[in-house]
């Protein structure tokens, strides 16, 4: 039997991804979340995430190391598409990263700086993936083998929307996790904050689908919705794609009405995000550039997908083995006391 090695490793890619969004998401959303937070709170919601979001970003790796070397055509169109993004991202990484360690050992006006030095990095790491992402939808010049467009084609009202959106998305994300981290006031503030977020979120979704549409012929072809007619036969065995963010984004409005519920919420809003997801992927599947490029035109020789796919095997349960220990051990509720 005869592998379909670039589909596969587009599968692996996909992953990846998805694991990176709801994990690296939630910190991310914590972090933007500080404005709304006192001193004292903010140490709390440092410590439920300090155990975990360095490992979070392994997933960053894995997706775009991935497309590195499974998809070097792809990763050679991309790249210089969204080099200015891609660039202010991880700057934000890093300078986040930095703030959260000096947050911890600084004195007054040192410590105010950083702290806002990790929430600006939160945020603005954030929105520049939103940019990618929306670019990434709408599709890029490409002739030949190559990069046709400008160096600005990533900046669109389209990409402005996605971005503001997938920004409310982490922060609902954030908010969630926080709920089954935190106590006291701070637990009751995090669970109004994802009441309101999720109303939010639930908005932005339902505007960035119907920009969706518009993106490109073939993906309003997919769904059969136009502004003209609706094709009932192809969008009713897509809808259960829809459903289930109504339904996760209606789980986190009544789990976090609830004093005991821990993770609830936070497993509707990853339900959420897990059905934006399968929208983009109706959307774009089987493209690696859309709409240019398919996983099979852009991968690299079966030999050398083979050879990093016997990688994956090995290292894919080692990550997923760590991940999972690490969420076990610090499983409890955070404390100011146990930050480091």
């Amino acid at each position: 039997m005869n592998l379909d090695l670039p589909l596969i490793w587009g599968v692996v890619i996909a992953v990846a991804v998805l694991m990176y969004v709801l994990l690296d998401g939630f910190d991310l959303g914590v972090g933007a979340l500080f404005p709304f937070a006192s001193d004292e709170e903010r140490d709390v919601m440092t410590a439920s995430i300090a155990p975990v979001w360095d490992g979070n970003e392994t997933w960053l790796v894995l997706g775009g190391g991935g497309l590195f070397a499974a998809f070097p055509l792809a990763y050679s169109i991309l790249m210089p598409a969204f080099y200015m993004p891609i660039i202010l991202m991880l700057a934000a990484l890093i300078f986040r990263g930095v703030a959260f360690e000096f947050r911890a050992h600084g004195r007054r006006r040192g410590r105010s700086f950083w702290t806002w030095a990790f929430s600006i990095g939160s945020i603005v790491a954030t929105i520049a993936q939103g940019f990618v992402l929306g670019a990434f939808v709408q599709g890029v010049t490409v002739s030949g083998r190559s990069f046709a467009g400008g160096p600005l084609d990533w900046l669109t009202p389209f990409s402005v929307l996605t971005s503001a959106s997938l920004t409310l998305g982490y922060m609902l994300l954030g908010a969630t996790w926080l709920i089954g981290k935190t106590e006291g006031d701070l637990h009751d503030k995090t669970r109004r904050w994802a009441r309101w977020l999720a109303v939010a979120v639930a908005i932005a979704m339902a505007l960035v689908s119907l920009a969706t549409l518009s993106a490109s012929p073939e993906v309003t072809a997919r769904w059969g919705v136009s502004i003209a007619a609706v094709d009932w036969g192809r969008l009713l065995p897509l809808t259960p794609a829809p459903l289930l963010g109504a339904a996760g984004l209606a789980l986190v409005v009544f789990a976090a009405g609830r004093a005991r519920s821990r993770f609830a919420a936070y497993l509707g809003a990853a339900a959420a995000f897990l059905s934006g997801y399968a929208g983009l992927a109706i959307s774009i599947a089987p493209y690696a550039v859309p709409y240019e490029v398919t996983l099979w035109q852009a991968a690299a020789h079966d030999n050398a997908l083979a050879l990093l796919l016997v990688g994956v095997v090995i290292l894919l349960p080692m990550i997923l083995s760590y991940t999972a220990y690490v969420y076990w051990v610090f499983r409890g509720k955070a404390s100011a006391d146990h930050s480091y």
